[in-house]
């Protein structure tokens, strides 16, 4: 798996020197290696498909627009990973200062959906329990400061790793592991009084 890791940056390297070079179908390639990724990405944080459509193209072209100062730092993914997740958060920011409220997807409380306490028979009260969760976490998700929203995000939702979400935040692994164990802390402090 490493060595095909290996490949995929060294290929994403190669791709990125030709762009810079002045081949524009190079980066053709990277949009389709990528594209799919990026939409699924952005997805978690705007809720409209369309929208969402909208904000990974945007994402794509200021990463084109901004690959002649790519130095090759991080892995090319890992850049325009951060270069989507500003994109996404840009538009957030817009949309609510146009009084529109953000939305996070009920998605983003599915780890929480399969507690044991809800197992069983269906009742109306299991029922409204349940939907009092989901309501619950994400409230809390919403409410939780960006950096720890990011990052639970990206290792609940996105399944990555601690040095992922580190290169991907541009900031030491054990910050993330704090800033999870917070989001984690928070939420569970918002579901407690409902599974007592």
């Amino acid at each position: 798996m490493k060595s095909h890791s290996r490949a995929s940056e060294q290929l994403d390297e190669d791709l990125v020197l030709r762009v810079q070079q002045g081949d524009k179908s190079a980066y053709d390639l990277l949009v389709i290696k990528y594209q799919h990724k990026i939409v699924q990405l952005v997805n978690r944080y705007v809720k409209d498909p369309s929208e969402s459509q909208d904000v990974a193209q945007e994402a794509f072209i200021k990463a084109y627009r901004a690959l002649g100062s790519f130095r090759g730092e991080s892995a090319f993914y890992t850049w325009l990973y951060r270069i989507a997740i500003n994109t996404a958060k840009n538009y957030l920011m817009s949309r609510s200062r146009r009084n529109v409220d953000m939305q996070i997807d009920v998605q983003d409380a599915e780890v929480y959906e399969n507690l044991p306490q809800l197992h069983g028979q269906e009742t109306p009260e299991r029922e409204l329990l349940s939907r009092e969760i989901v309501e619950t976490i994400k409230t809390a998700i919403a409410k939780l400061p960006e950096e720890m929203r990011v990052a639970i995000m990206l290792r609940e939702f996105e399944g990555m790793s601690y040095e992922e979400i580190a290169q991907a935040m541009d900031c030491p692994v054990g910050t993330v592991r704090s800033r999870i164990f917070r989001a984690r802390e928070a939420i569970d402090n918002k579901l407690t009084p409902l599974l007592d």
